[in-house]
């Protein structure tokens, strides 16, 4: 990634450092609110792994205590209010909470920038538990899938040419590891379309109307490629049920906020018998 700083090999101090004042020179702005981990500097599974293997461990990763500290410098310096963490395990979250417990001058991680969708819920096998507990916002990015979950994917010939996937096939290996055109996310995705139009909703609404009615979410991380995929996220974001945007849920359950109402419980019960016949195709 030689379009990082030429290509760094490790997020330590330094980096941090140059990367974000890189930063705030680039967006004119003196301080930033809340600045992340993008992921782990030491090996973890992730992309379309999920299991641990210690073979792949290395020696020579950058400590979280050094990444904290020079957060922790930054925040001192004002350039930063907040400190998160993204594509972190459990053990990963609790060390930086446990170091940052036992020094002061250490931040304290506030948020976790995860994925979270249909198709990959592994946050709830134990992260879940610890943001829970510790008062870690979950930060959902791919809600879509990386536009799986719109279905445009499963139209005959494998969706339209300029979509993310088919056009960067073959240069995008994080990407093609997770969301490739395995059996199982075919079927699983097909699976949760199906419910969709059962449930009168587009596969957009459904997505992004789960994520956000999850108990830990904090927000969902959207993108787009255009204003009109831009306006469908943003009405699939209103609380509502029905074909008119606002309407009242009936039985609606979860939410990011008291009362809010996303989906009704049988449609909510629907997507956890799917989850069961094809849990997390997109690790």
């Amino acid at each position: 990634m030689t379009w990082l700083r030429g290509g760094p090999h490790k997020v330590d101090a330094a980096n941090i450092q140059q990367a974000l004042d890189g930063t705030l020179r680039r967006l004119g702005t003196d301080y930033v609110d809340l600045y992340q981990i993008h992921w782990p500097d030491r090996y973890v599974p992730m992309f379309g792994d999920s299991e641990y293997d210690p073979v792949y461990a290395y020696d020579g990763a950058v400590p979280l205590e050094e990444q904290l500290e020079a957060m922790g410098r930054a925040v001192r310096a004002g350039k930063v209010r907040y400190v998160g963490l993204s594509n972190e395990t459990p053990w990963g979250l609790c060390k930086a909470l446990a170091t940052a417990s036992l020094d002061s001058s250490l931040p304290r991680v506030v948020s976790l920038q995860n994925a979270y969708s249909l198709t990959c819920r592994t946050f709830d096998s134990g992260l879940a538990e610890v943001c829970h507990l510790e008062g870690v916002g979950l930060m959902a990015y791919s809600p879509l899938a990386m536009g799986l979950l719109t279905g445009k994917y499963q139209a005959p010939g494998g969706g339209p040419p300029a979509a993310r996937l088919n056009r960067y096939r073959g240069r995008y290996a994080e990407a093609e590891s997770r969301y490739g055109p395995k059996p199982n996310v075919r079927e699983a995705v097909a699976a949760y379309c199906a419910l969709a139009a059962e449930a009168g909703l587009s596969p957009v609404q459904m997505a992004l109307r789960f994520v956000l009615s999850r108990p830990l979410v904090s927000c969902a991380v959207i993108g787009a490629t255009n204003p009109d995929q831009l306006a469908e996220l943003l009405v699939a974001a209103e609380p509502g049920w029905g074909s008119g945007t606002g309407s009242a849920v009936s039985e609606g359950s979860g939410g990011r906020g008291e009362g809010a109402q996303w989906l009704p419980a049988e449609v909510l019960e629907a997507i956890d018998r799917i989850h069961m016949q094809h849990p997390n195709p997109t690790p």
